[in-house]
């Protein structure tokens, strides 16, 4: 038998083994009974960049909803938006997975 002609064995990966990419992790804003809804907003404007129409309606949701996801991404850019959160004087947590 020639080396053309050998069978080739091809190792494939179960469905459930396969490597899924990794879900995002997500900064959640808690409504605190300290800082001032404009200073919430300001926040979200100043670290974010995000227009004053999004930062407001985040405010808005913070503020009715008790709570709002603010940023999405790795598990570092959600630990350093976390920090950023604290450093403003903000109650922020991170949690896995995009959900708004």
């Amino acid at each position: 038998m020639s080396i053309s002609a050998m069978p080739v064995l091809v190792e494939e990966t179960a469905p459930d083994q396969a490597a899924s990419p990794e879900l995002p992790w997500s900064v959640v804003v808690w409504d605190d009974p300290v800082n001032t809804m404009d200073y919430v907003e300001y926040v979200f404007q100043s670290y974010f960049n995000y227009p004053q129409s999004r930062a407001h309606a985040l405010m808005m949701q913070v503020h009715r909803s008790g709570q709002a996801v603010v940023s999405h991404g790795s598990r570092e850019k959600a630990e350093t938006d976390l920090m950023a959160m604290h450093s403003f004087g903000l109650q922020a947590t991170v949690r896995k997975g995009s959900d708004d």
